[in-house]
């Protein structure tokens, strides 16, 4: 009997991709009685087939059928797949729903969410936010586009809250996805290659996560970023606005003052001295300010606000200290993946920096660091595949600009261009496909190549 004529009389739930949230996709959809299948048409790790074998969830790896996948009435894909993948093209003319795996999560979520997403900042809040709900005794879990999928939280245990970091890619499969906070930390120029290199569009990508709030709702924003306060004109919301600023004082939301970060939600105001973060640097200050607004909204006495953010880590491969060797200062920046990261990770640099670049250009305009690199740069260290863009825009910025094409070789050679006094700073600006993992493979193995220095 031909799909196409037969009714479907089961719920017949197809995953694409078989990662982290493909899994939780699968392990959630069996949970609620569908009739699952996960297809992969690249290598699955053996962690992720055991999990599926274990659960006696049906698979396949290295192929994509098309038939099994056609018989599907949802089908939950990878946020790595593009809209335009040409089977993502042939499920949607076949009538079948294609979501993303945190819409399917939120259908069946009765937690409160509190979502976070901008383009840079996001793991940092996220992860600030999730020692803050932990150090408040909070029943929430932690993940999302990081850790552990919100599909495979939910398919484990309840709890009253999520604290979610999401993609824009993930944010492109929603329908009904409704954060009860959620938080926009700023949007400049990224995966514009996703985008038919259109801002506009990755713009409209991220509203998306307040596109279903309403009155009950809280949209923390940045107020200092001209592009989502344009954006709030073109895609209004219905929910309470709460900005945060670190230029103007403001009467509701959060805001600097004589080096204080001042939060009015309530007639309860909140204080507290930016010396006391754990975490430096002027970005950082802004992500705590949105960490607290968002907590002070939880309802979080404002001295567990205060401890936690004088006690928070910082985040792996976020201008992590890896290391002094011979007085140089060795920083791990590999989660910066576009240019407004390493904008920022440059502009802390006190001391002349040897810099590594490179990787996957996702269309990087690279003008807005050419001051920043006449100033603190002396030398820089290209690690891709493919470096022509780099050394073409910053060939007149710098006497030393050294190609290298692995890890190993660009720690020997920044190790030699260093000398006592300086930092090397691996803040790549570019995805790391062309020669990692990814970023936490890249930022592993600057360490590794450090300490065998």
């Amino acid at each position: 009997m031909s799909t196409a004529n037969h009714i479907k009389n089961v719920n017949r739930a197809v995953i694409l991709g078989g990662g982290i949230s493909g899994l939780g996709a699968a392990l959630l959809a069996q949970k609620h009685g569908y009739d699952v299948f996960l297809s992969d048409k690249g290598v699955m790790k053996d962690a992720f087939a055991k999990a599926l074998q274990d659960n006696n969830i049906p698979y396949e790896a290295g192929n994509h059928d098309k038939t099994k996948i056609l018989d599907a009435t949802v089908v939950i894909k990878s946020p790595g797949i593009p809209d335009n993948a040409p089977l993502i093209l042939e499920i949607v003319a076949a009538g079948i729903e294609v979501i993303s795996e945190i819409e399917f999560a939120a259908r069946f979520s009765e937690s409160k969410i509190i979502a976070i997403t901008g383009s840079n900042g996001k793991t940092t809040v996220t992860s600030l936010m999730g020692h803050i709900v932990e150090q408040a005794g909070l029943d929430a879990t932690v993940g999302g586009n990081i850790g552990a999928s919100f599909a495979g939280q939910e398919a484990a245990a309840p709890a009253a809250y999520r604290v979610l970091e999401i993609s824009s890619f993930q944010l492109d499969g929603i329908t009904s996805f409704k954060p009860h906070i959620a938080i926009l930390l700023n949007i400049t120029p990224d995966h514009l290659d996703r985008y038919d290199y259109n801002f506009e569009n990755y713009v409209a990508s991220k509203m998306r996560i307040t596109m279903n709030q309403d009155a009950s709702d809280y949209f923390i924003y940045n107020l200092d970023d001209p592009v989502i306060v344009k954006a709030l004109e073109k895609f209004p919301t219905k929910a309470q606005l709460v900005p945060f600023s670190m230029k103007e004082t403001l009467e509701h939301g959060a805001y600097l003052q004589d080096n204080n970060i001042h939060i009015q939600t309530d007639l309860n105001p909140f204080i507290m001295p930016i010396q006391e973060l754990s975490i430096k640097g002027q970005h950082n200050t802004a992500n705590a300010m949105a960490a607290s607004t968002a907590s002070k909204l939880l309802g979080i006495r404002k001295e567990t606000i205060r401890q936690s953010m004088a006690s928070f880590q910082g985040v792996e491969h976020r201008l992590e200290q890896v290391l002094k060797i011979n007085k140089v200062q060795y920083i791990n920046d590999s989660k910066a993946t576009n240019v407004n990261a390493t904008f920022f990770a440059l502009d802390s640099m006190e001391h002349p920096t040897v810099w590594i670049v490179g990787g996957v250009d996702k269309g990087n305009d690279y003008s807005e660091l050419f001051d920043l690199v006449n100033r603190k740069v002396k030398a820089i260290v290209c690690l891709g595949v493919d470096n022509a863009k780099l050394v073409e825009a910053f060939g007149n910025c710098v006497d030393n600009m050294v190609e290298t094409g692995s890890m190993e070789d660009a720690v020997r050679v920044a190790y030699k261009l260093a000398d006592a006094g300086d930092n090397v700073l691996l803040s790549p600006a570019c995805a790391s496909f062309d020669l990692f993992e990814n970023y936490e493979d890249r930022g592993r193995q600057f360490k590794q190549a450090v300490r065998n220095l």
